[in-house]
């Protein structure tokens, strides 16, 4: 069955790197007892830039608990604790980015979520584990994780079962919109059938939009 292994949250703070000084909340650290789930983040949580982070398409990211596996496999020697990526919820059973779309809903404790969209990679990354090729390592491997909608509100805790109650009308995979989005951003295929997705946020449809009619005016 799938659950929540860690409920992970965390605000803002100052991380100093190779020179530089940068706010970011994606160190995240797991927390005990129900949290509270809002519209637009946990309790408790919060993102340092609002201009690409957060916001109601962006309410909470989700990350399989199996690429932790592969992650120590690729990092040797490197502490992997819960919430490494800076995910809210890491998740057991199976919830990839290939076996999950855009628009599925899921009951996670008595709140109901919608998958939006693929979580890329920034350079926060990098700057969370003092590395400089954690962004390029994955939009290699694709171990992305994505974020949901919160379409009800209510509580999460470690443990609460993983149900999808909805499966999603359009079948567009999470790794087909991240592929679109990094390494086959032209892809006339992929476009075509990712505009018919209106469950994607309205930024990526109005991006995905304006790619196909260049490649049709070009055509």
């Amino acid at each position: 069955m799938s659950r929540v292994c860690s409920v992970n949250v965390g605000r803002p703070r100052i991380l100093q790197r190779r020179g530089r000084t940068t706010s970011t909340a994606i160190i995240k650290r797991p927390v005990e007892g129900p949290v509270a789930v809002r519209f637009e983040n946990l309790d408790g949580d919060q993102q340092a830039d609002l201009s690409v982070h957060g916001g109601p398409d962006k309410a909470v990211y989700a990350y399989p608990v199996e690429h932790y596996d592969a992650w120590q496999l690729e990092l040797p020697g490197v502490e992997l604790s819960w919430g490494a990526f800076g995910e809210n919820l890491t998740c057991s059973g199976g919830w990839r980015e290939d076996e999950v779309k855009i628009g599925d809903r899921f009951r996670i404790g008595d709140a109901e979520f919608e998958v939006s969209q693929p979580r890329l990679p920034c350079g926060k990354l990098n700057l969370r584990f003092d590395r400089t090729d954690m962004v390029k390592r994955m939009l290699s491997n694709g171990r992305f994780g994505f974020y949901f909608r919160v379409i009800r509100e209510g509580h999460v805790a470690l443990g609460d079962p993983i149900d999808r109650i909805v499966r999603s009308p359009y079948d567009f995979t999470v790794a087909e919109a991240a592929r679109l989005e990094t390494i086959e951003r032209h892809d006339p295929e992929l476009l075509r059938r990712a505009v018919e997705v209106e469950l994607l946020p309205t930024s990526w449809l109005r991006t995905f939009r304006k790619r196909l009619r260049d490649l049709e005016r070009n055509d």
